[in-house]
């Protein structure tokens, strides 16, 4: 019932992240509901998938992946992952199986790397092997709350809040990765998202909410629906009231003063955040040089893939590309 609402509100993309979307037995089921009825899937994940997974997951439909990589050094991921050894060489062979089992038309990859200060160091790198292999990466700075207003998508560590002495290391790095894009490497971001992340970093005001008066276009643009089905402005953010994305009159509730109302609140009252699909979609719309600069990526000169590629081989790309990395810092 959720696909059917909102196929009837005209989406056009749902981003299926977590927790770990593979953990789902019923991932193709979920799928194959969604792109029956003309709304595109993107899968969000660490890298558990398994090869039955993978093609179950393909043969329902899914051709839009999203795959989490914040380093190319094994140590730092696993560390990053929360101390879990193997998990670096894991998502490297989901890449694998992903690359061999993917269709070269109509099908899209992109890396998610999360921007810490563990891995300030690494970013360029994992853009580089990214472009190599094919896939887009995009940046995410990393949001640290308070425990006392826990969300979704936030640490609680205040050691990975970006201090001052950190902020001249993450411009350098912006600045770096700009030039990257405009090399050819395949970097997802916009202009104005990168300034954002600066901003972000900093402290001070993102810009992409300003061209509509200082909140985000949530519900009009995107919203998230909760694992019981509960409809969210974001994911860091629930309204007063519960509205149900699978309840039968789900698409009158949706253009319903109470739910615009109670949204708007929310939205007006949140200081803003970076988390890729929110930012970049509002930035699409609203700023006239991303919109041609996504037009231009992705339908007039989309890059090719070299696909085929094997997770032995990703690995190997992958410490090339590390060993590369390490002897030109040594350098400098």
């Amino acid at each position: 019932m959720i696909a059917e609402n909102l196929a009837q509100l005209g989406v056009a993309i749902v981003l299926l992240t977590g927790g770990e979307p593979f953990l789902r037995h019923d991932l193709p089921e979920i799928i194959r509901a969604f792109e029956s009825r003309g709304i595109h899937v993107r899968m969000q994940t660490n890298g558990l998938a398994s090869e039955k997974q993978i093609d179950s997951v393909i043969k329902a439909g899914g051709k839009d992946i999203s795959i989490s990589l914040d380093s190319l050094t094994p140590d730092s991921q696993d560390h990053i992952n929360g101390g879990f050894k193997g998990t670096w060489e894991q998502a490297i062979l989901t890449m694998g199986m992903f690359m061999e089992r993917l269709p070269l038309k109509d099908s899209f990859a992109s890396l998610g790397c999360v921007l810490q200060k563990d891995n300030i160091d690494d970013i360029e790198s994992v853009i580089e092997f990214g472009s190599e292999i094919g896939w887009f990466t995009s940046l995410v700075p990393t949001h640290v709350t308070q425990l006392s207003q826990p969300r979704g998508f936030r640490s609680f560590d205040e050691d990975q809040r970006f201090t001052e002495d950190y902020f001249h290391r993450v411009e350098n790095l912006i600045e770096r990765v700009r030039a990257m894009r405009k090399e050819g490497y395949l970097l997802y971001d916009s202009d104005q998202y990168l300034d954002d992340i600066l901003n972000f970093v900093r402290g001070e005001p993102v810009g992409w909410r300003e061209r509509n008066g200082g909140v985000c276009d949530t519900p009009n643009l995107y919203f998230a629906i909760l694992p019981n089905g509960q409809f969210a402005p974001c994911c860091d953010h629930r309204t007063k009231s519960v509205f149900y994305t699978y309840a039968k009159d789900f698409p009158k509730t949706y253009r319903s003063k109470l739910l615009r109302q109670e949204t708007y609140a929310v939205a007006k009252a949140c200081e803003g955040c970076m988390y890729g699909s929110y930012p970049e979609m509002t930035i699409s719309m609203r700023f006239l040089k991303a919109t041609l600069q996504r037009a231009h990526t992705f339908l007039s000169s989309p890059p090719p893939k070299p696909w085929p590629i094997s997770g032995k081989q990703a690995l190997e790309i992958a410490t090339e590309v590390r060993g590369r990395m390490q002897s030109k810092q040594k350098a400098n």
